[in-house]
């Protein structure tokens, strides 16, 4: 019997006291003890729980409380990968019980708590994981405590069905049981809970806008910042001339899309469907849905009409965001003779004669780069644009823009013109992906470093310029709205 226990003891992750190392590994959180690995540097703790299981019954419900457990809990494993599909190079999952987070510190006692930063990563609510972000740079040079979440993906964390409560927002009600956790926890980590900074790129950073339109995000962070991910983005419809559609939608369109999934009648079928078969669907499922109770309000609504937290926000794009999605888009070069028939059908015909004149084509013969240029400005520049003059009515807001055009490929991805700054590329500087970096952009990776951390200390990341440029020999000003013809987007929307 006693080897039994044992055994499903440490099936669980769990071992007993007597086994627990002594000092900065051992950290007691609110669930019971975690044991991390500590090095002269740094200290880093996985795979810890921040809600129960959400499978079985608990699929397509909001997070419930973890059970408590006994003895210490190995977290020297990251957080596992929630269930998807793979994409752009990432591998892809099955595992359904993935509500885990990361947590990296510097190596021994604070002096006094430090800031705490909540990272929310991207893949366009349909993949991406916690565990790609080494926080290690964050955490050891500017004296932080870094998070990292995973939350419900794609047709497990945005999922409607009439009658069905949370509909559609189970994602976002995750990475808030996350933010609540770390305002039980901070302090156990030498973290302080009075200054949390939350912040995304991409899908993480549109999830940072549904927290500051969240009234159940009160209290769950002091400071935010949205890494390309504008809170009005919006992107080309496949249907309608002229037809660009956003990220958010009300509660029915999820609930009248989950109606009939895999030929199902009932919640009951559904949830006794394997996650293999469910991610048959999986990437049909990647907006949230507002009209809820963990996001009562469209977020693009709420940030015009000063219905967010009012905390210091930083607000920033790459400057070539397309360019990343244009290859995946057009996998082959677009003649340069058929680009004013491509605007159209982009614009409409009442507006492609005015785009072409504004972007013209540069003699390659490959129309790809002139789109993506277009389509980085209306869809990702000028909207954030909006996102930081808008909040900026009400808080105090900071800009930047990573603009290095030799930043390294990270994605495996096809021949295209230039890619140069394209979406996703300042994640570099921040975490170490494992890309080579040249010492000009080292240089740029330290100053950014510097700046998220201070901007986490005190709401600054300490420059003057209402949008900072940031690219080796080219740290500065920019005027962010004249560069991307915002004041001609507003013309013709």
């Amino acid at each position: 019997m006693l080897t039994a226990l044992v055994a499903a003891a440490m099936s669980c992750g769990v071992v007993s006291p007597a086994s627990a190392e002594i000092g900065g590994a051992v950290v007691r959180t609110d669930k019971g003890a975690v044991r991390g690995t500590v090095t002269e540097t740094y200290r880093t703790f996985g795979n810890i729980p921040f809600a129960a299981p959400p499978v079985g019954e608990n699929r397509w419900r909001d997070p419930r409380p973890v059970a408590p457990w006994q003895g210490v809990r190995d977290a020297t494993t990251p957080a596992p990968i929630c269930a998807q599909n793979p994409q752009l190079g990432q591998p892809g999952s099955q595992v359904e019980d993935c509500l885990y987070l990361n947590v990296t510190t510097p190596a021994g006692q604070p002096k006094k708590p430090r800031p705490v930063m909540v990272w929310i990563h991207g893949g366009g609510f349909t993949a991406g994981t916690a565990s790609m972000y080494d926080a290690r740079w964050l955490a050891t040079k500017n004296d932080a405590v870094i998070v990292t979440i995973n939350y419900r993906l794609g047709v497990f964390g945005y999922f409607g069905y009439p009658g069905l409560a949370g509909s559609g927002a189970f994602g976002i009600a995750d990475q808030q049981a996350a933010l609540r956790w770390v305002q039980r926890n901070a302090r156990a980590f030498g973290g302080d809970r009075r200054n949390v900074t939350v912040f995304g790129e991409s899908a993480g950073g549109l999830s940072v806008c549904a927290h500051l339109a969240s009234p159940r995000a009160a209290g769950l962070f002091a400071k935010a910042i949205i890494q390309s991910g504008p809170c009005g983005l919006t992107l080309p419809s496949t249907g309608n001339a002229g037809e660009f559609i956003g990220v958010w939608r009300p509660r029915t369109a999820a609930e009248q899309q989950g109606l009939g999934t895999l030929g199902c009648a009932d919640l009951a079928c559904l949830r006794a469907r394997p996650v293999a078969e469910l991610l048959t669907v999986h990437d049909q499922f990647a907006s949230p849905a507002y009209d809820t109770a963990v996001l009562p309000v469209d977020p693009v609504v709420a940030q015009r009409t000063g219905r967010m937290h009012r905390v210091p926000t930083m607000v920033g794009t790459t400057h070539d965001e397309m360019t990343l999605f244009a290859p995946l888009f057009f996998p082959q070069p677009l003649p340069e003779a058929g680009y004013r028939a491509m605007l159209a059908g982009l614009f409409g015909e009442q507006h492609a004669d005015r785009v072409a004149a504004r972007y013209p084509v540069n003699g390659n013969d490959d129309a790809r780069d002139e789109i993506a240029t277009v389509l980085t400005d209306r869809s990702w520049a000028c909207p954030t644009q909006d996102t930081r003059t808008q909040l900026g009515r009400h808080t105090r807001v900071s800009g930047y823009e990573f603009a290095d055009p030799d930043v390294p490929m990270i994605f495996p991805l096809p021949p295209f013109p230039d890619y140069k700054a394209y979406h996703g590329s300042e994640l570099l500087m921040l975490f170490d992906l494992g890309a080579p970096l040249t010492p000009h952009q080292r240089t740029v990776s330290d100053y950014m470093i510097t700046a998220w951390g201070r901007f986490a200390r005190t709401g600054d990341p300490g420059w003057r310029s209402a949008v900072q440029s940031l690219a080796p020999g080219a740290i500065g000003g920019t005027d962010f709205a004249r560069d991307h013809q915002c004041g001609f987007w507003s013309s013709i929307l």
